[in-house]
């Protein structure tokens, strides 16, 4: 089989997905136009198209040891897993309602049980131990009179370790209870025999073994009915409606029978070379800890954690190694792998986590390349300098490589905040205007009848790749918070966090340049500040401003009947997202940027010419996050048109590719209290709404009489993207129209 990767890649991540076997490829190529008929037509071609899925149907049994009509193919391993779970409970719901599984499965199974809770099922959720393994003895003791089902995987997906399936089979065979098994991981790498595992129901995906994407199959013992979920016609014995997708059967079919025929090859060579690649890491970072059982795992998985650092971030360094940060379906977020927690591995290593799955196309050759690499990655990471000669640092730095989250979105959970802030003592000083009893960003503090000193910090990671253009969005985004209370800023210091081991001083002073000319702009000067040296960039502002006591603008004092202005577009947070991880143009991402390091300095002057009741600005606690707090500190609701709202380019669409920063499904949480939404609003929508922005545009409220008055001005002062969004209405609530 020849190799099948990117140019200068070395792919280590096969159980995420494997390519398709050429063999396998060679096999679906007729199926893309040559035979094409419905397998369900009785004309020729229909009837050569149906054999052809009989014939991938005999292959798959034939590498199970099952008959041929205990196989039903389905999309994939998410759906066998749905197929089998539901299916079984509802179709057993008249003699129990207890399912078993295990701690450490994977999300198409936990979910599942999740959504059968809430159906009035009962789900024990069975410990590991710090192998990852699940205890069968632990299995036999929680089955009772209403069990009905137990679902426990065969290999982990994450770790490789491989339960006691057997035993397990053997024990609910004993106790009459109908026994699942996701062998998605498994398969192709150990024997996975339904006879010998005495399992009822199997799932199986095709892109785990080298055939097609979208396919896999659900084996179902004879005797065993599950309730069906897709309804339609007769096919899969119909169990299972939908016109089947030949081709990729056709490839499912071939991948299962090399795996038969291959079957007595012995799996040494693969995991001589996870040994080697383990013992090589090992040897020069001893400090490093395996994750899954010594032994029984599988032979191609590899799930170590590195001592202090981050997982995204050695991932991102270690490139061209292709590699996870625990299981692919997840990846994106930050938080520790529910696996890891369930086997107690401390949250220190556990944030440092990379899965290496190695294939059959795996040479000896990349695993000699990949151990330099991965080292060095670690070396630039890492507070500690490994005496090992390796790559030095290159050149072309993006700063959202050397950080874990993205601006805004690495603030504190705002539910968080909140709690943690009313344990704290207020001010009494009667000169205290503004404060930590208010919602707003900023603080203010009376000189004189005269004047007031306003001032605020802001303090974040890159959201941009190049310096000089973080400090310019990280200068504007703290001026932002001054221009929302009505003042003029006065002066700046700066707040630096610098891993002074990982970059040079050239990126530093870039950073500085750029916060430096933005203030300029904003007619003042940075005059001070303060350095630590970090393990990633962070960079913000201490900004001082002046207003007249009577002129302050907070987010308390907005009224039923005003109109609710913003004055830039939302989708920061997204979008920088989006740049991390390559999948936006450079005319987007320049689009992007100008918008982020745009001041509101041009929409607080017009805001002084109007009768302005409040306003705050966008940022990272969402559009809906600084509503919420507008209604809650004025004692009012509000009203949103969705569509009305104004959106970046490309929002929508990296939204839908998942590019969501992981403080906007805290914010989401953080308003659902107080917001309700209309039936058509879609769920990307709601994800937008509350997206962890970062230096975005003003929220204003005026009179809504005078509205169209305020966006003509802005509109000839440039500020093209000011719009109408919404109204503030009597009630506590804000609803999404």
């Amino acid at each position: 089989m020849k190799s099948n990767k990117t140019m200068g890649s070395i792919y280590l991540d096969f159980n995420a997905t494997t390519p398709i076997d050429p063999l396998v490829a060679d096999a679906m190529q007729p199926y893309l136009a040559e035979f094409f008929g419905n397998p369900s037509s009785i004309h020729a071609e229909g009837l050569k198209a149906k054999e052809k899925v009989e014939t991938a149907r005999k292959q798959v049994a034939a590498m199970l040891n099952s008959h041929p009509d205990e196989i039903i193919f389905t999309s994939g391993g998410t759906e066998s897993n749905n197929f089998a779970i539901k299916g079984i409970a509802f179709a057993n719901r008249n003699k129990g309602n207890h399912i078993i599984t295990s701690a450490i499965e994977h999300p198409s199974v936990i979910e599942v049980c999740h959504y059968l809770e809430k159906q009035g099922f009962v789900i024990t959720y069975l410990p590991v131990d710090k192998y990852g393994s699940v205890d069968s003895a632990d299995v036999e003791k929680s089955i009772n009179a209403t069990t009905i089902l137990i679902t426990i995987m065969h290999a982990n997906n994450e770790t490789g370790t491989i339960q006691p399936v057997e035993e397990i089979g053997r024990i609910a065979r004993k106790h009459n209870v109908i026994f699942h098994c996701d062998a998605a991981q498994s398969a192709g790498k150990i024997l996975v025999d339904v006879e010998k595992m005495e399992v009822d129901l199997l799932s199986l995906a095709g892109h785990k073994i080298y055939a097609p994407k979208g396919v896999g199959c659900l084996y179902i013992r004879r005797g065993i009915h599950p309730e069906k979920l897709i309804h339609g016609a007769d096919h899969e014995q119909n169990l299972r409606a939908g016109t089947e997708n030949v081709m990729s059967l056709v490839g499912f079919g071939k991948a299962c029978e090399i795996i038969t025929d291959q079957r007595n090859q012995s799996p040494e060579l693969t995991k001589e070379l996870t040994d080697l690649l383990y013992m090589e890491i090992k040897e020069v970072v001893p400090e490093i800890k395996l994750n899954g059982h010594p032994e029984k795992r599988l032979p191609n998985t590899l799930n170590i954690s590195f001592p202090g650092v981050e997982s995204s971030l050695l991932i991102e360094k270690m490139a061209p190694v292709a590699a996870s940060a625990g299981a692919a379906c997840h990846s994106g977020s930050e938080v520790i792998s529910p696996v890891l927690s369930a086997m107690n591995v401390p949250d220190n290593l556990a944030m440092g986590s990379i899965r290496f799955s190695l294939g059959r196309t795996t040479k000896k050759t990349e695993i000699e390349k990949a151990i330099p690499i991965i080292l060095n990655a670690y070396q630039e990471l890492s507070r500690s300098r490994i005496s090992l000669d390796l790559r030095p640092l290159t050149t072309g730095y993006k700063l959202t490589h050397y950080t874990h989250g993205l601006g805004c979105a690495c603030k504190i959970r705002p539910q968080y905040l909140e709690r943690i802030l009313k344990e704290l003592p207020l001010s009494v000083d009667p000169n205290v205007l503004v404060g930590l009893k208010d919602p707003d960003d900023a603080a203010v503090f009376k000189i004189d009848d005269q004047t007031a000193i306003v001032q605020t910090v802001d303090f974040f990671t890159p959201v941009v790749d190049d310096p000089y253009d973080f400090g310019a969005v990280a200068a504007a985004n703290a001026l932002s918070d001054i221009y929302a209370m009505g003042a003029r800023p006065s002066f700046a210091l700066s707040i630096v966090g610098f891993p002074e081991k990982l970059l040079p001083p050239e990126v530093l002073k870039q950073i500085l340049l750029g916060a430096s000319d933005k203030v300029s702009e904003a007619g003042i000067s940075i005059i001070g500040g303060h350095t630590i040296e970090d393990t990633e960039p962070k960079f913000g502002l201490v900004v001082t401003g002046s207003i007249d006591p009577e002129k302050i603008l907070t987010n308390s004092s907005a009224k039923p009947g005003d109109a609710i202005i913003l004055t830039k577009p939302i989708g920061t947070g997204i979008l920088s997202t989006g740049i991390k991880r390559g999948l936006v143009d450079r005319v987007n991402e320049k689009l992007m940027i100008e918008c982020m390091a745009r001041l509101n300095k041009k929409a607080a002057e017009i805001m002084s010419e109007f009768p302005v009741n409040a306003c705050t600005d966008v940022t990272g606690f969402g559009l809906l996050g600084h509503l919420k707090e507008m209604i809650v500190g004025s004692h009012i609701g509000a009203v949103v048109e969705y569509k009305a709202v104004p959106i970046l380019p490309l929002t929508w669409e990296l939204a839908a590719m998942n590019m969501i920063p992981g403080g906007t499904r805290n914010n989401l949480q953080f308003v659902e209290d107080v917001v309700e939404w209309n039936d058509d609003v879609p769920e990307l929508a709601k994800l937008i709404l509350a997206d962890a922005q970062t230096s975005g545009g003003l929220l204003i409220t005026l009179p809504t009489e005078i509205a169209g008055q305020f966006i003509k001005r802005c509109h000839s002062a440039g500020i093209i993207d000011a719009v109408v969004i919404g109204n503030f209405s009597e009630g506590g609530t804000i609803r999404v129209q």
